[in-house]
Parts: C-alpha cells; sequence; structure tokens
C-alpha cells in the first residue's frame, strides 16, 4: 500500500496525492458479476430533486459483492484484487473448488494464490470468515453481521476494523471502528482483518474537477442563502448566521438526535467517543 505525489506540472496536480495501486492485480473486473448501475441526479421518479449537489460524475458499473459469506466448507483462491468505484475498498475475485466465481472485500494483507474460507472448518486467518464464537479473543476483524444472515454491514469501508473483546452468554463484545463497544450475537459472522487501502485517507483530490467526476456537486454554504431556504441564512453582508444548525433546524454541534427507547440502546455498553 502506497501513496504517490505528482509533480506540480498544472496547478490541479500541485497538491494532488494519488493512490499507488501497488496491490491491484488487474484493471478489467469480472463480467459475469457486474450489474449495470443506474444514476438518479438526485431525483425521484417524478423528476423532482430530492438530494442536493447530487449529479452528473464518470459511468460505472457495479460489481456483485458477496457480503454473506454463505458458501460454508467450500474453500476459495484469490485471484485478483481489483479496484471498484463503488466503495473505497479494494475487492477480491475467489475461485470457488466448485468453480463458482465471487467477489469478496479485500482484507489488508489479502494476496493473490491465497486460499480463503467461510464457515466450518475455516481458520482463524486474513481474508476468512467465521462466527464471532469460533473467533479468539483480541483479533482484528471486518465485515462483521449485526443479525445471523443478514451480511456483513459494519467495518466495511477502506482501513475499517473492529476488535473482539470478550464473549459472555450468547453474545460477544465488540468495539467498533467508531471507538463504541457494543454486543453483537455469537451466531453472527466476521472476516478476520482490517479492510484494504488503508491509504485512502491520504489521498488529495487537487482540483474541484475530480469531486464532478464522482458525481458531487458544488455545496452552497448555509450562511450565504435565503431566510427561506436555511435557518442560517440572510443578514446584511457577511453575516455568521448564529447558531449552525441544519435545514430543519436541527443543532449540529453536541445535540443529541438518537432516541432515549430506541431498541438497541441495551446493546451498546460505552458510545463511541465525542
Amino acid at each position: 500500500m502506497s501513496v504517490r505525489k505528482l509533480k506540480p506540472i498544472t496547478p490541479g496536480q500541485r497538491f494532488r496525492v494519488v493512490n499507488g495501486f501497488d496491490t491491484i492485480t488487474t484493471d478489467k473486473p469480472e463480467k459475469s458479476l457486474t450489474a449495470p448501475n443506474k444514476r438518479s441526479g438526485g431525483r425521484n421518479n417524478n423528476g423532482k430533486m430530492t438530494m442536493r449537489y447530487v449529479g452528473g460524475g464518470h459511468k460505472k458499473q457495479y460489481r456483485i459483492i458477496d457480503f454473506k459469506r454463505d458458501k460454508n466448507g467450500v474453500p476459495a483462491i484469490v485471484k485478483s484484487i481489483e479496484y471498484d468505484p463503488n466503495r473505497t475498498a479494494f475487492i477480491a475475485l475467489l475461485f470457488y473448488a466448485d468453480g463458482e466465481k465471487r467477489y469478496i472485500i479485500a482484507q489488508n494483507g489479502l494476496k493473490v494464490g491465497q486460499k480463503v474460507m467461510s464457515g466450518e472448518g475455516a481458520t482463524p486467518d486474513v481474508g476468512h470468515t467465521l462466527l464471532l464464537s469460533k473467533i479468539p479473543l483480541g483479533t482484528t476483524i471486518s465485515c462483521i453481521e449485526l443479525y445471523p444472515g443478514q451480511g456483513a454491514v459494519l467495518a466495511r469501508s477502506a482501513g475499517a476494523f473492529a476488535q473482539l473483546m470478550a464473549r459472555e452468554g450468547k453474545y460477544a463484545t465488540v468495539k467498533m471502528p467508531s471507538g463504541e463497544t457494543r454486543m453483537i450475537l455469537l451466531t453472527c459472522k466476521a472476516t478476520i482483518g482490517a479492510v484494504s487501502n488503508s491509504d485512502h485517507q491520504l489521498l488529495v483530490s487537487g482540483k474541484a474537477g475530480r469531486s464532478r467526476w464522482l458525481g458531487r456537486r458544488p455545496r452552497t454554504r448555509p450562511v450565504v442563502m435565503n431566510p427561506v431556504d436555511h435557518p442560517m441564512g440572510g443578514g446584511e453582508g457577511k453575516a455568521s448566521g448564529g447558531h449552525p444548525r441544519s435545514r430543519n433546524g436541527i443543532p449540529a454541534k453536541g445535540y443529541k438526535t438518537r432516541s432515549k427507547t430506541k431498541a438497541s440502546n441495551k446493546y451498546i455498553l460505552e458510545r463511541r467517543k465525542k
């Protein structure tokens, strides 16, 4: 994993930092595992804009990712590590012993030719998926299920990882990437290792046009809007706009919006750090 700083031969490249892509082994996706990915431009079925600052961007193909890892007991070989434009992490193409191909989120250290497995008989090595009841305590994990059979929903982005802290009764205690400590059922699956492409956080875009390529349109600051458009709008000249808040008037800093009666509150042992 590495990053490259470009020579400033244009203004857009002066501060740009790009990914080295030294772990990527191919630039063509597996055709049978791709699907069309139509853009909405932030509009709903009536053509009305329901999401601001979305639109444009380069055309993408969706890669169908196996988040469930439900092919238990069947060994697979990592055929390639690939770039995925739909996520920050890299993905790995698996060839299973029975001939099936699947994409998974690539873990840090996963290499071409390596064997991976899930379910019964899998060892706690990088890229293997096991039940939380079978993973040794203190292990770094990622791609964690929240409900058995649901598929991975936690710690899926570049460089993300959690840590298995303890087991008690039918629950495991997991320290999340946010710093939150919560209980998850032992019958949920998780993958050993941290997610690949941890250098993603070091990248620098370099110019506004690169955001447009990613489908992000320019964002208007609330302070420069009119009072009809935002609570922080209006005023003469460079007015500060009062207290930072959302378009609906909900304060932005320090105001708790989580419900005190939410069902999952009892599973959270320690809230995330502020």
